[in-house]
């Protein structure tokens, strides 16, 4: 044999060797030392993991009555990713479901489709690898021809599942307060490490506002699973392996389904009577809160809508009208986040700041019809002067020209229109002990914080709109100007001083404020919260709905305390005459009209009306009240944005909320002797307990 020829057959020889030792190592690889790994990959081809979403926890009342539960819905979704694997894009397949459930294709597709700048629901605001809801509380004979065919249907689910209900006890529907659930997005999806997603709506929502969003962690539950059997059409042949969904817990609200729905009713009362006398009254609120605990009894807010509407997905058309102002942003809570000008309200403070600062408690003081603030006169509601009066006379009738002295003075001891390097500022500061221009610390997400404006303020201000008064300085007004030269004159005039010397803290500013008016905003949360003060002898509690956490066998899970509260910088003695100034209002003051032949035997209720000016519109009718004054339990807040004076408007509606907690000689009371309570409510499994 030639050489050369040998010598390639060996290294033919060698290489086949290498080859087939490489071979078998592989072999021996794959079979032995990753054997364990490629078994579970095999069986994963005839097995597929379902997660088994939990029910949500229901939200409760004080007493245990559901203001949200859940009802069982056939819901039908689609696999976006199935779909588009199909070799038309799914078309086929959502037409013969458009033909079943009755729905047109395109609408179907709308559903489907990803939510994104330019994209007007339906949409699909959740994650993209999630099957997606096409129709909920579909007729059962529907959803068996989808199951049954489901050759013709791959990507498509049936399932039964947990949707929200409201059922409104008592007629309470605090729909601000409870908040709504969305489809959770990818992004949340990539940051909550550990949460499992279903692939089914049920499990997949999370709190997007209210109590909801504040304690969805406790309300959602956890997730099961089931390993299935499947053949080589992925159709079901038994199950693997199943660990049980665990349900969500409850959570027991302060709310008081009775006292909510009696707000409501009242709230709209005095919202149609504004009306009828001709006042746009555009939006309004109503709250209750137990001055001793901070507990919410009671938040109503208008406009207000059905949280029903989230459930099942939302049109554009409905989803604008939630949000757009044309229908009044229905879903701002007019509680928590409604910020507006709180009028002789706010007197309560000022009070208290103007003793604080020297004034005598118990002086007596000129209540001319105007007093002149710099080179202005300020003028007292309707220019009407009273004579020489106490401060309990100042806030019974309501006297506007005493507040505005003691500011005028007051900001001259700060030194004018060129102040001392760290000005006292009495009123604004005891304005900010109460809790006015901060945050309450309620137990809802996006609270307003109002504004207690100061020289900083206004000259952070001032460097934001400079630019545009000075342009209106400038160029003036043309276009009001062709309807109301009058007004297009002041808009000028009022530019032009705002150009030079915006940033100047003024008298006027200074007397503005002492009758919560100007730029002072409050919410009629955080009034409720200093009149409960007032009536708890100086105590500023943090407000709370949350009571318990409560487990589904009726066992607690968690008891939700409040934070300690502040103390406000009040003696005691201020306290109590304020206390008592207020308990005259509804008998001898502003609010006599109101709370004419009012059953003070029954419950004596103290109150203080506020009638706030809002440059181009009408009024804001306020009434801030407690009681009993012997023994005070409750303060309750009435709002009614361009609703009138506050005697007109707010004053009625409170009183007709103390009616229904205490009775009238026809009506029965909600609250048996005025309490509320006292014991965690019993559920099926558990006993009730002391909270």
């Amino acid at each position: 044999m030639n050489p050369r020829t040998h010598f390639r057959l060996v290294v033919l020889y060698v290489l086949v060797a290498a080859l087939m030792l490489v071979l078998v190592g592989r072999l021996w690889s794959l079979q032995v030392l990753e054997g364990e790994h490629y078994r579970g990959i095999a069986a994963q081809n005839r097995t597929r993991d379902i997660v088994v979403p939990a029910v949500r926890g229901m939200i409760l009342d004080d007493r245990g009555r559901p203001l949200v539960r859940n009802t069982s819905a056939l819901v039908v979704s689609v696999d976006r990713t199935t779909l588009l694997r199909q070799k038309d894009g799914g078309e086929g397949i959502l037409r013969r479901l458009s033909a079943v459930l009755g729905i047109g294709q395109d609408e179907i597709t709308k559903r489907i489709r990803l939510c994104g700048p330019g994209i007007k629901r339906p949409c699909w605001p959740g994650s993209p690898y999630q099957p997606i809801p096409v129709e909920d509380h579909v007729d059962p004979k529907r959803a068996l021809q989808i199951m049954e065919r489901q050759e013709e249907f791959p990507g498509v689910t049936a399932q039964v599942q947990a949707v929200r209900d409201y059922p409104e006890p008592n007629g309470a529907k605090p729909a601000q307060v409870l908040g709504y659930l969305q489809p959770i997005t990818q992004e949340e999806m990539d940051k909550r490490t550990g949460l499992k997603v279903t692939g089914y709506s049920g499990v997949d929502l999370v709190g997007r506002a209210g109590l909801e969003a504040q304690y969805d962690a406790a309300l959602r539950g956890e997730p099961g699973f089931r390993k299935v059997l499947v053949d080589s059409q992925g159709r079901v042949t038994g199950t693997a392996d199943e660990q049980a969904a665990v349900p969500g817990n409850h959570l027991v609200t302060s709310i008081d389904a009775g006292v909510q729905g009696a707000a409501e009713n009242a709230l709209k009362h005095a919202i149609d009577g504004a009306r009828k006398a001709g006042r746009p009254a555009d939006a309004g609120a109503a709250v209750v809160m137990d001055v001793q605990t901070g507990r919410m009894v009671a938040m109503a807010s208008h406009p207000t809508y059905d949280p029903a509407i989230w459930t099942g997905g939302i049109s554009q058309e409905q989803y604008e009208a939630l949000l757009g102002k044309k229908k009044g942003e229905p879903l701002i809570s007019r509680v928590t986040q409604g910020q507006f000008a709180p009028g002789s309200t706010f007197k309560v403070s000022s009070v208290a700041a103007a003793v604080k600062d020297g004034n005598s408690l118990n002086g007596i003081y000129p209540c001319p019809g105007s007093y002149n603030v710099g080179n202005r006169a300020f003028r007292n509601f309707e220019g009407q002067g009273h004579g020489p009066m106490n401060l309990h006379m100042a806030l019974v009738k309501s006297c506007d020209t005493i507040f505005y002295r003691f500011a005028y003075q007051e900001w001259q001891r700060d030194g004018g229109m060129k102040p001392k390097k760290n000005p006292s500022d009495p009123m604004v500061r005891m304005a900010r002990d109460y809790g006015f221009g901060s945050r309450t610390g309620i137990d809802l997400p996006s609270e307003s914080e109002g504004r207690i404006p100061d020289r900083a303020w206004k000259k952070d201000y001032w460097e934001v709109t400079r630019a545009a008064n000075c342009k209106g300085a400038k160029e003036g007004y043309p276009q009001v100007a062709k309807t109301d030269p009058a007004r297009a004159a002041y808009l000028k005039a009022v530019a032009t001083e705002n150009c030079t010397e915006g940033f100047v803290w003024r008298p006027g500013d200074a007397a503005n404020f002492s009758v919560g008016q100007g730029d002072v905003l409050v919410t009629p949360l955080q009034l409720v919260r200093a009149y409960a003060a007032i009536a708890n002898g100086g105590r500023l509690v943090v407000p709370r709905l949350g009571v318990a956490v409560m487990r589904p066998d009726g066992t607690v899970a968690q008891r939700i305390e409040a934070p300690p509260a502040k103390r406000l910088p009040v003696d005691q003695k201020v306290i109590k005459y304020i206390r008592d100034a207020l308990a005259d209002v509804p008998k001898q003051g502003t609010a006599a009209g109101a709370f004419g032949g009012f059953d003070m035997k029954t419950v004596e209720v103290g109150g203080k009306t506020g009638t706030a000016e809002v440059y181009g519109k009408e009024d804001t009718s306020w009434f801030a009240s407690i009681g009993p004054m012997k023994k005070p339990r409750f303060a309750v807040v009435a709002m009614v944005s361009q609703g009138g004076t506050g005697a007109s408007t707010a004053a009625p509606a409170v009183r007709e909320i103390w009616e229904a907690m205490y009775g009238t000689k026809d009506r029965p009371p909600l609250l048996k002797d005025g309490r509320l309570p006292s014991e965690l409510p019993a559920l099926p499994g558990g006993e009730g307990t002391a909270p």
